[in-house]
């Protein structure tokens, strides 16, 4: 049998108006109680109504009434710490229900959670814009914001379309030219022939274990007709055009939903406000401030990053390289965006646009029967791609990853390399930007933990410096 609370206080107060009026007790009643310092029953004697009999009747009550005041409170204390193990037990099972739920709910919807946060990438991009925007009087009076939005979010549009399509006619002129140029160019075949011969007598003798019959070219050639198999031409066929089918609809999704995110600075304010808990909500804001300021910091950082491997790339291929200035645009843009993967991105762009520049180089020479020497080529075009990794590596990646998101470049490695073991390339991709937002959170919400705040503080007092 279990007493609440009010139950227990209620039967306190009954139980003091019973002994504070002991007096009205009939004078025949004998008292006795157990006294514990005399470990013995004391004998008050009769209780009446004389004076004499006050201290006594006093006595009494105050014992009665003390001892029943220890017995409610330990019992009063016993109920309300079962009732705290019950509300904490029901907080965990209505928690983990509810994270549960949570992460239920995003799976399944998984698909719309992309656009969302693609949708939030795109608006970091685009406010910046937008406030330059803002800037401009039409007749000494401002357009209004949702105007400046959807020019913001077309200016973004534009210049993805503009990259992808000069990405795309370098593989179109480079098999236009060979096509064209097929019988001339398999005259010169012969040398680059001679040339991979020995190039494999001296992998060999260094790698005993690739075997005597071991070729590159075959093994390149194994590799793209595994990656191109023409059995599988029509499924390929299938998902090229369920993919593009996806795409639009991905495309314009990101582009509505990044309207508003654009057009309403506070929206997505808005919505975490209404999520947290009240004493949590100032906090939570000034948070997702820190992040909005840090993360829009940082894509700009990436895209002016991107645009400056491809420009030293273009001039590169296009000064140094001698390749048509048409191709050079789209291999540097293909570089450049190849360059956002941390590490593998930069070797990936130098290995392909390295191919892509000996054959259009060859190509293009087979239409005048000149041909370069193909050492030379591979030289100038390493040397090409290798000064722009350094130039990146030593001023861009230091300006964007130390400045815009203000962690030090020992954390950064450390979160790729957790972030690659984890998820592979995509991992790599969102590494910085999660780690970006955890760190913000956990700076604002567990700063009282050591590490925690050791790792805040010495961050901020080298950006000091």
């Amino acid at each position: 049998m279990s007493f609440s609370s009010s139950d227990i206080l209620i039967s306190i107060f009954v139980f003091q108006s019973i002994i504070y009026n002991i007096k009205e007790i009939s004078p025949l009643l004998q008292v006795g109680i157990y006294c514990p310092k005399a470990k013995s029953l004391r004998c008050f004697g009769k209780l009446d109504a004389s004076a004499g009999s006050a201290t006594t009747g006093s006595t009494l009550r105050h014992y009665y009434y003390g001892n029943f005041v220890t017995f409610v409170s330990t019992r009063l204390r016993k109920q309300m710490n079962e009732e705290r193990s019950t509300d904490r037990l029901a907080r965990y099972i209505i928690w983990t229900v509810a994270a549960a739920v949570t992460v239920t709910f995003c799976w399944y919807f998984r698909s719309v959670l992309v656009y969302i946060i693609l949708a939030a990438v795109v608006s970091l991009l685009g406010r910046p814009i937008m406030k330059g925007l803002r800037h401009i009087k039409i007749k000494g009076r401002s357009a209004p914001d949702w105007l400046w939005a959807i020019v913001s979010l077309l200016l973004i549009l534009f210049i993805f379309l503009g990259i992808v399509t000069q990405i795309i006619p370098v593989f179109s002129n480079i098999i236009a030219n060979v096509s064209n140029n097929l019988q001339s160019t398999s005259l010169k075949a012969s040398e680059i022939t001679v040339w991979f011969d020995k190039f494999n007598v001296w992998l060999i003798d260094r790698i005993p274990s690739l075997g005597r019959d071991f070729k590159v070219q075959e093994a390149v050639l194994g590799w793209i007709k595994d990656a191109f198999d023409i059995t599988s031409l029509t499924s390929v066929v299938g998902s090229v055009a369920s993919a593009l089918g996806s795409f639009g609809i991905g495309l314009f999704s990101v582009m509505f939903i990044g309207f508003f995110f654009v057009k309403d600075e506070t929206l997505f304010r808005r919505i975490v406000g209404s999520l947290v808990p009240d004493k949590a909500e100032e906090t939570a804001l000034s948070a997702i401030g820190d992040i909005e300021h840090l993360l829009s910091r940082y894509f700009v950082g990436l895209m002016t990053e991107v645009l400056g491997v491809a420009l030293l790339n273009f001039l590169g291929l296009w000064l140094i390289a001698r390749i048509g200035i048409y191709p050079a645009v789209g291999i540097a843009f293909m570089t450049g965006l190849l360059n956002v993967i941390p590490y593998v991105g930069p070797w990936i762009g130098g290995a392909i646009g390295t191919i892509l520049g000996v054959v259009l180089k060859y190509s293009s020479a087979a239409a005048v029967g000149v041909y370069p020497d193909f050492m030379m080529v591979i030289i100038t075009l390493l040397a090409v791609f290798i000064c722009t990794q350094l130039v990146d590596n030593f001023l861009f990646q230091p300006l964007i990853y130390s400045t815009s998101i203000k962690s030090s470049p020992l954390e950064i490695f450390i979160v790729l390399l957790m972030a690659g073991h984890l998820g592979g390339i995509v991992g790599m991709l969102v590494a910085i930007p999660a780690y970006t937002v955890i760190r913000v959170i956990a700076s604002r919400f567990f700063s009282d933990f050591k590490p925690i705040r050791r790792l805040i503080a010495a961050t901020d007092d080298k950006q000091k410096f």
